[in-house]
Order: structure tokens, then C-alpha cells, then sequence
């Protein structure tokens, strides 16, 4: 395995614990059900790949960055809405997780090709 992948999946698992460690100890503001159902909610964007594997990807890397979960959550801290901000973390944590488990970002060439490598079996393994 490639070192800039093993530390990207440090880094993601850094990310997921922070997060998690974060919340529980501001205390969630949604129950704990809730929170499942909005950590794993970012996955809902596979839908994309309906619509081929370019507008996939960009579906999928759209829900998947650092990014977009810390602005969520900046946008939540900054309205007074700790619903929003507990989304925006859940969703950053949600990638740290993917990250963690090597899936990357994706590429628009297949659903199997990201920025992490290739993930998936390859043709003929079993």
C-alpha cells in the first residue's frame, strides 16, 4: 500500500474521532438514531451514478469533501442552529470514515476509480 493512502486514511480516522469525540462531548442535539441516519445520509448521492459515471462522481465528491461538512457545520454554529452544525459535522465525519476505509474521492472514469486507487475487485478475482 502506498504511503500517501495510508496516510490518508490516518488522516480520515483522525477526522472520524474528532468529530465523534466532539459531539459527544457538546452533547448531540439530535437522537442518537437521527444521528446514524444523517452520518450515513452523504451515500444517498451514489444516485448520481444514474446519470453515468461523470455526473456520478461529481455528485459523489460534491458530499464527500472536508469541506463541504465544516461549511455546513460553520453555517449552523454561525444561525444558532445545532441541528445544522451537529449535519455539517456528521458529514464531515461521514468522509473521514470513507477515507479511513480507502475509498476515495471519485474519478470520472468508473465508480471504482478514485484518488485513493482503485477499489472493488478486479476483473476475474474472486
Amino acid at each position: 500500500m502506498a504511503p500517501a493512502r495510508l496516510w490518508q486514511q490516518a488522516e480520515g480516522a483522525l477526522v472520524l474521532l474528532a468529530v465523534l469525540a466532539a459531539l459527544w462531548h457538546l452533547g448531540l442535539p439530535v437522537p442518537v438514531w437521527g444521528a446514524v441516519l444523517i452520518f450515513f445520509a452523504p451515500d444517498l448521492s451514489f444516485a448520481g451514478y444514474a446519470f453515468g459515471p461523470r455526473i456520478g462522481a461529481i455528485a459523489y465528491n460534491s458530499v464527500h469533501l472536508y469541506g463541504f461538512g465544516i461549511t455546513v457545520a460553520a453555517v449552523g454554529l454561525v444561525s444558532g442552529l445545532p441541528v445544522l452544525t451537529a449535519c455539517g459535522a456528521l458529514w464531515a465525519a461521514h468522509a473521514g470514515f470513507d477515507r479511513m476505509l480507502g475509498y476515495g474521492l471519485k474519478l470520472p472514469t468508473a465508480f471504482q476509480d478514485t484518488h485513493l486507487g482503485r477499489i472493488g475487485r478486479r476483473p476475474g478475482q474472486r
